[in-house]
């Protein structure tokens, strides 16, 4: 799903990150809200999606934010 979220109009990037245990998070940016929508809605994401309630997932938490600046330092 990276791989085609990545061609979608308004796509702007990912993180991942993931623990020992296997606890994982997906986080994507988007230009705007209509664009994350346009992305919610995509058939294969759809269908994807219903998969995972179905097989992988007893929960998961969806939030929408805007970021109003980021920036990364490394040593």
């Amino acid at each position: 799903m990276s791989a085609l979220a990545a061609q979608q109009p308004g796509y702007l990037g990912q993180d991942h990150a993931r623990s020992a245990d296997g606890m994982g998070i997906t986080v994507s940016y988007w230009r705007d809200d209509e664009s994350a929508k346009a992305w919610r809605n995509h058939p294969d994401h759809a269908v994807i999606r219903e998969q995972g309630r179905g097989k992988w997932y007893r929960e998961y938490s969806l939030h929408v934010a805007r970021v109003e600046r980021g920036y990364d330092w490394q040593k």
